[in-house]
């Protein structure tokens, strides 16, 4: 379950091809006590890194994909992307869609272009494929468990290193203090004080217990009293809770779908890649790139599909900022 979907699998390398074009051009990039470092310093670097080859081929993959899609009538609507994008949202309920973006220094651009590429290659290799709603029953039944929503709480923390400094600063909250305010001047948690101890919502089992017992025991809003772990002192104040939630066929229906759709789909992709590799004019004109396009052409891993897997693929929230 923790496996990223294809919508994020390959946007890092993506990214980096962006960065690539970013920087051709002249001129310096930074300066070092006075002295420039060129562009075209930096973009050799950038070439010259491993990666670099397998950005290519990828940008030539998604250029041959836009090919084929024009030749075979294939079209993906701001509306398809879109309904995918909000798909992939919900494996984040609780976290602003921002900062997911943020932490894995992705831009909502960059989403949409490998959401794109995805559905493309879904409508050109997935057009035969057919999953009916006995197979979609039938693996629900033997794998209901997998698709259940845990209890989660959302809260902040102050962490210190006494009680003395705990019971402080219990007082201060419990007299008004602003908890943000107190918790950059106090917690010694680096992770979570830069935003006002902020910790986004957990399961059970996910903090140290008796983090854990106080979190899930707290009131929504009550500033807990002080909590010894073996990290310190915790302050804690639970600010929401999201009730644990059994999954139905009904709502896992699509996510099954989808899924086994990609489980029958996944053997295909790769060939497909491949044959428009080998079918395709492609001229390296950068003697750093030589060997990348060889003829025959080699195996390319597909950037809009994983390795195939049994289970339903989907994102698993990212980890709190501190495992208190």
């Amino acid at each position: 379950m923790s496996k990223a979907p294809r919508a994020i699998a390959a946007l890092v390398a993506l990214v980096l091809s962006t960065t690539l074009t970013a920087c051709s051009g002249g001129g310096a990039i930074a300066t070092v006590n006075g002295q420039p470092i060129s562009r075209a310093d930096f973009d050799a670097k950038l070439e010259g890194n491993p990666m670099a080859r397998q950005i290519l081929q990828q940008a030539v993959q998604e250029v041959l994909l836009e090919q084929y899609a024009k030749a075979n009538n294939i079209t993906v609507s701001d509306a398809d992307i879109q309904a995918k994008e909000d798909q992939l949202k919900l494996n984040f309920v609780g976290t602003p869609w921002d900062q997911v973006l943020k932490t894995r220094n992705l831009t909502e651009a960059d989403v949409h272009r490998d959401l794109r590429d995805q559905l493309l290659v879904d409508k050109a290799v997935g057009k035969d494929i057919t999953v009916t709603d006995a197979q979609i029953a039938a693996y629900f039944q033997k794998n209901h468990a997998q698709f259940d929503k845990p209890e989660k709480v959302q809260a902040r923390h102050i962490l210190v290193a006494d009680l003395a400094t705990a019971n402080k600063v219990e007082a201060a909250l419990k007299a008004g203090g602003d908890f943000a305010t107190l918790a950059k001047q106090y917690s010694m948690d680096p992770a979570s004080k830069v935003n006002g101890g902020e910790l986004g919502f957990f399961g059970r089992g996910q903090m140290v217990k008796p983090f854990d017992n106080a979190a899930f025991s707290l009131p929504i809003g009550k500033i807990s009293a002080p909590v010894k772990s073996p990290f310190g002192w915790h302050i804690i104040q639970v600010e929401s809770k999201q009730p644990a939630v059994l999954a139905t066929l009904a709502n896992t229906h699509d996510k099954i779908n989808d899924a086994l759709r990609q489980q029958e789909e996944n053997p295909l992709v790769g060939a497909f890649l491949n044959n428009l590799v080998a079918k395709a004019n492609i001229q390296v004109m950068d003697p750093r790139f030589d060997g990348v396009f060889p003829s025959p052409a080699p195996s390319m891993a597909p950037v809009a599909a994983p390795a195939a897997s049994s289970a339903p693929v989907t994102v698993a929230s990212p980890a709190p900022a501190a495992t208190k």
